[in-house]
């Protein structure tokens, strides 16, 4: 059988989101492939939530008794389910713990590692997952030659859906590493903007590069909560990549497709791959000091000037309107 393993972040009582994406994804992948999809759990309150995951289609769970929100005891829970297991590949939801746990069991395997991940298909028998290379302008296939193929997706990459049914809890125990008892955590950290549904948003504010640092999307949040009601601040790629906002506010080919009212793109260019997250907006209003930028081709109303100056003004224009 052609088992899949999915690694699922929970954090209080409740399953990340991308998780439940992974798992779904797997589910669907692994019925296609005549095998089951599994996921595993760590840390305290793993067992409160595993078997929830069932709805999403996995038929197994393992909770697996280690610290949490570690990258070294993950690897060792996930290294010893392998190893007794008959999986053929590994499928994470994405996250920067994804990524160093991915990275950190491939090397322990000897496995193939895709990275970035955007979607996954179902070809001969084998999964080919499709990578976006050359700034998102192309896609690029990856076949695994290794036993185990691990491949992690990008926030949001894959769909959740909940196909219903139960899953099996399981509790296994870990063998941890010298390595893996070297860090601890100290705190966990929240991403600004992460719970943000810029998909239902009717107003929403975007930032790109020409904000300069992640400290200017402060004037993005502020006008935003000028508009009030359902207004929310978004972000291109660029800027997510630079690590300025987080991944779950991304617009474009590679991130989240929206349809605001009214769309306001603040020092962005309007390169093809955000364009096709946002065209369909009701209203395009962009602010960029560079006049020969291609956003303004597509814009309602395009205004050349210094943000900087521009969106504070236009905040308080907002606040005395409202009154």
């Amino acid at each position: 059988m052609a088992n899949i393993l999915v690694y699922a972040l929970h954090y209080e009582g409740a399953v990340n989101k991308n998780s439940l994406g992974a798992v779904s994804e797997a589910a669907k992948l692994a019925g296609e492939l005549g095998g089951e999809a599994h996921a595993i759990l760590i840390g305290d309150g793993a067992a409160d939530v595993a078997g929830s995951l069932g709805a999403y289609g996995a038929k197994k769970v393992f909770v697996a008794d280690a610290p949490a929100g570690l990258a070294g005891p993950a690897i060792d829970a996930m290294a010893g389910v392998l190893n007794g297991g008959d999986y053929k590949y590994v499928l994470f939801g994405g996250g920067l713990l994804g990524f160093e746990i991915g990275a950190g069991l491939a090397a322990r395997l000897g496995a193939g590692v895709a990275m970035e991940v955007t979607a996954v298909t179902v070809q001969g028998g084998e999964l080919v997952a499709e990578r976006p290379i050359l700034g998102d302008s192309s896609i690029s296939e990856i076949k695994f030659r290794s036993d185990i193929g691990i491949i992690i997706g990008r926030l949001n990459a894959f769909e959740i859906k909940q196909s219903g049914g139960d899953a099996a809890v399981e509790n296994v125990s870990v063998e941890l590493s010298a390595q893996a008892g070297k860090a601890t955590l100290r705190t966990r950290g929240e991403q600004r903007g992460a719970d943000v549904d810029i998909e239902g948003a009717d107003v929403l504010v975007a930032g790109g590069r020409g904000l300069g640092k992640a400290e200017g999307f402060d004037l993005c949040d502020q006008l935003a909560a000028a508009f009030g009601g359902n207004s929310a601040v978004a972000a291109t790629r660029a800027v997510v990549d630079a690590g300025w906002y987080p991944y779950a506010a991304q617009i474009g080919q590679t991130g989240k497709t929206v349809a605001p009212k009214l769309y306001l793109a603040a020092g962005i260019s309007g390169a093809i791959q955000h364009k096709v997250g946002m065209q369909s907006s009701e209203n395009i209003v962009a602010i960029n000091k560079d006049a020969n930028a291609p956003i303004f081709e597509f814009s309602d109303l395009g205004i050349v000037g210094d943000l900087n100056k521009i969106l504070p003004k236009l905040t308080e224009a907002i606040k005395a309107k409202k009154g």
